[in-house]
């Protein structure tokens, strides 16, 4: 779960990190209250989206006549922000944040995240921060510093010390970013974090570490134990049809093909999306309907699918062990009949009952086809999906 700069400074100031002084607001009037609250010169005014680059395409401003704040502010809300990390359509700006402008003398990158490779947790630093870090990683990797946080030993001094020498950090500054590690290790931590990010992450011209920004991403699994950050939740910021498959237990994800995949078992699901592009096709979603699916379920799973104006047609792939082949034959059918389906549906039925279901597909009159195979079902999804 994504939540918004905002609440991830707060979180930063409950841990003792330093960001600037501002406030949220929903109106262009509120954000020159705001402003007119600050005791600065010029402001920053920040789009509130679960997204990256907002700076490049308009999200950030700065802002230097007071009398133009809720000018700006007002651009900005109601609108959809389009920036590489979001969906076509872009996201809905319902806040801005306020903020005071820094000075800055110079930018730096900090994040913290799960590290699968060693078991731990990883520090990633750069002395190359900001708007630009992703063509840093891409073209000049030799500036990226990684620090493997040991999950027994903990963070070590020495480890500190080596991101500051990498970012030329000197004295004081260099207990300073010790103390804002460590702050983020234990957020990260004691608040099941996936992924913390800091940038740009800067020293002020008096020398001072502050965050800029920051992002935060939770591990959905453990919502249950933390009911303040699951009340940071914006839903308006989600996917929709991620949401409702949530209400369902399906493990949905939106992607931009055209080709709609049903699949029980998330490597399954993965080894269907590598068939279809691998025939020439693009899959438009991942959906895991799980090990222990109903006809309810399968039903709802369809229909969810069919909701994407951008699919074509759609690919069932089933492996019948603890769900029967039959079951998902009748939810699909009983989907496909109530929502009056027109794209074609290749079915691919494995398992137990297997011969049941493809019967029952077979004999239904809608524009349901059992093939025989896996890779046949491929070509086929593909094949139908570039003709309509």
């Amino acid at each position: 779960m994504n939540i918004h700069e905002y609440q991830a400074k707060q979180l930063f100031q409950q841990y003792g990190i330093a960001v600037p002084k501002g406030e949220i607001a929903s109106t262009g009037e509120q954000a020159q209250q705001v402003a007119q609250s600050l005791d600065s010169d010029a402001w920053v005014v920040k789009a509130q989206v679960h997204a990256g680059g907002r700076g490049k395409v308009g999200g950030v401003k700065v802002v230097t006549e007071l009398n133009d704040v809720a000018g700006i502010a007002s651009e900005m809300l109601g609108k959809r922000l389009i920036t590489k990390q979001t969906v076509a359509e872009g996201l809905p700006i319902e806040l801005v944040l306020v903020e005071e402008t820094s000075a800055i003398d110079h930018e730096f990158y900090l994040s913290l995240l799960v590290d699968r490779a060693t078991s731990g947790l990883c520090f990633v630093a750069s002395a190359s921060g900001g708007m630009d870090i992703e063509e840093v990683a891409e073209s000049s990797p030799e500036k990226i510093i990684n620090i493997t946080v040991n999950p027994l030993s903990g963070l070590q001094s020495y480890q500190c010390r080596q991101v500051a020498f990498a970012l030329g950090l000197r004295g004081q500054q260099i207990k300073a970013l010790e103390k804002i590690m460590r702050a983020l290790l234990a957020l990260f931590v004691e608040k099941d974090a996936s992924q913390i990010e800091v940038n740009p992450l800067i020293t002020t011209k008096t020398g001072e570490l502050m965050a800029l920004d920051a992002k935060i991403n939770f591990d959905d699994n453990a919502l249950a134990m933390h009911s303040d950050i699951a009340a940071m939740q914006d839903k308006n910021q989600e996917d929709e049809k991620e949401n409702l498959a949530q209400q369902f237990e399906l493990n949905y994800i939106t992607l931009n093909g055209t080709i709609g995949c049903m699949v029980n078992g998330a490597g399954l699901a993965m080894a269907t999306m590598d068939l279809v592009q691998l025939s020439g096709g693009q899959p438009a979603n991942f959906l895991d309907v799980g090990g222990g699916a109903t006809k309810e379920r399968v039903a709802e799973a369809f229909k969810l699918i069919l909701s994407d104006t951008q699919v074509k047609a759609v690919l069932v792939n089933i492996f019948g062990g603890i769900v029967q082949c039959n079951i998902i034959a009748e939810g699909i059918i009983a989907a496909a009949a109530e929502i009056g389906v027109t794209i074609p549906v290749i079915v691919r039925l494995e398992g137990t009952n297997a011969p049941e279901g493809r019967a029952l597909l077979n004999e239904s009159t809608l524009n349901i086809t059992a093939a025989e195979n896996l890779q046949s079902a491929a070509e086929m999804a593909v094949a139908l999906a570039e003709a309509a």
